[in-house]
């Protein structure tokens, strides 16, 4: 099976939806989507007259809202009638090149843990917050969610937990399009990095390989500015003081003890409690510490929060626990739930990671069918797990599909910790696309890695 050819063009009656692009919109205003709406069936070679391609960057360097509308409609189209080879057509590398650039500094100024404040100096007018569990890479959906929630704006705050890239066809428009938006309304929209955001998960579920068939010679450049964006990725954000999102969860505290120092030598080693019957849940404070700019968060060694942040589970048994499953991470149950929510003053965790392949084979833990699960219930508040791609994985070896729907939480003011969770199906029917990996051997789930392929830094 050739896993890397540009599929052939869609049929006359395929879905294809393009908008006109409306007049200025100002910062304060509600930014609300342009409709879709479907036109002629386009040729190849004559993109609607609405699209201004290729992508140029802005003369100032200023993004605006109409130039997020269009780079949302080129992605669009291009998904749809172009082969993946012509995509530098559509966003040639220098334009990726200054995106890029200007969304990576932003990141890595951001701390461990985003302390995201959505109040307004008028009650009325405080902003609601949107959280969005994986979306891997499913850009129509991704599209579908922005029109049913609304854009980013003074009055909406969206936080992305994670797995931008892999399984789907359309990881690179998906993340650019979400650095866009970062750079246009920084304070309006969070990426949180995701267990998906390293080099590891990226050589073996497809996103190094789509960026390589994308940008053909410069595709080697184009994958590592991706990485180093990805190192840059906050860890988590607490909203509102008192909800807790991160992609995979909780994590331990990394005990250190000073092994003996031998006379005459400055440096001393450093013994890492990794016993699983000492484990202790970590702090804030620890995570803050935390060295994230690591392209694939280590399973042993002093960094282990990032490793735990990204790939940890719940649990419904008391207690933390290495993640035998995953390799990597770790289990915790709803007495350390309890622990972290009522040290911290907190009422919610938010968190994503397990799609309805990884769901299926947990005993005591609903499945993903709706999109979302309440994993734990204490005193201090919730547990719950969200999940942003319908009908996942797009690519599946055996016929019978999940059909989930997506979810993604709105938390209202003004106390912010109630959940209101909003389903969706996928946007259907998808444009024809071929997989970037050889979904049929590689194992669904994240379980059983190869973690000597891991190479940490």
């Amino acid at each position: 099976m050739d896993l890397y050819t540009d599929p052939e063009p869609p049929p006359p009656d395929s879905a294809t939806f393009t908008a006109t692009i409306n007049g200025t919109t100002t910062l304060d205003e509600n930014l609300e989507p342009p409709p879709l709406s479907p036109p002629p069936p386009p040729s190849l070679s004559s993109p609607p007259p609405e699209l201004q391609l290729p992508i140029s960057w802005p003369e100032d360097g200023n993004l605006t809202i109409e130039w997020i509308q269009n780079l949302i409609l080129c992605f669009d189209w291009s998904s749809k009638n172009l082969p993946p080879s012509q995509f530098p057509s559509v966003l040639p590398v220098q334009v990726f090149d200054s995106l890029i650039l200007i969304a990576s500094k932003m990141l890595h100024k951001e701390p461990n843990c985003i302390p995201i404040q959505p109040f307004r100096p008028e009650p009325e007018s405080s902003a609601s917050v949107v959280v969005v569990g994986d979306v891997h890479g499913q850009l129509h959906d991704v599209l579908f969610l922005f029109r049913e929630a609304g854009y980013p704006s003074r009055d909406r705050i969206f936080v992305f937990n994670g797995d931008y890239v892999d399984r789907g066809a359309w990881g690179l428009e998906t993340f650019l399009l979400l650095l866009a938006w970062k750079v246009f309304m920084p304070e309006n929209i969070y990426l949180l990095r995701g267990n998906h955001e390293s080099k590891y998960c990226t050589s073996v579920y497809g996103f190094e390989k789509e960026v390589m068939v994308k940008y053909s010679d410069s595709g080697k450049h184009v994958y590592r500015k991706c990485l180093g964006c990805f190192e840059g990725l906050p860890l988590a954000s607490i909203i509102a003081g008192c909800v807790y999102t991160a992609h995979g969860g909780l994590f331990r505290s990394v005990t250190v003890t000073p092994a003996k120092r031998l006379k005459g030598k400055k440096n001393r080693r450093i013994n890492v409690n990794t016993d699983s019957k000492r484990l202790s849940l970590g702090s804030l404070e620890e995570l803050s510490r935390a060295r994230r700019s690591v392209l694939d968060p280590p399973w042993e060694g002093q960094n282990l929060i990032p490793g735990d942040v990204l790939w940890s589970d719940p649990s419904q048994t008391n207690g933390l626990s290495p993640n035998k499953e995953r390799g990597i991470g770790l289990m915790w149950g709803p007495d350390c739930t309890e622990q972290f929510l009522k040290k911290y003053q907190l009422k919610l965790i938010i968190r994503s990671h397990e799609g309805p392949d990884a769901r299926e084979k947990r005993d005591g833990f609903e499945g993903m069918a709706e999109g979302y699960t309440i994993d734990h219930v204490v005193d201090s508040g919730k547990l719950v797990t969200v999940f942003s791609a319908p009908d996942y994985p797009q690519f599946q070896a055996t016929e019978e599909r999940y059909n989930n729907k997506g979810a993604y939480v709105v938390l209202e003011p003004p106390n912010f910790d109630t959940p209101i969770f909003h389903g969706f199906s996928a946007v259907t029917p998808r444009p024809k696309a071929n997989p970037y990996y050889d979904f049929e051997e590689v194992i669904d789930s994240d379980g059983e890695l190869d973690l000597a392929s891991m190479v940490t830094s």
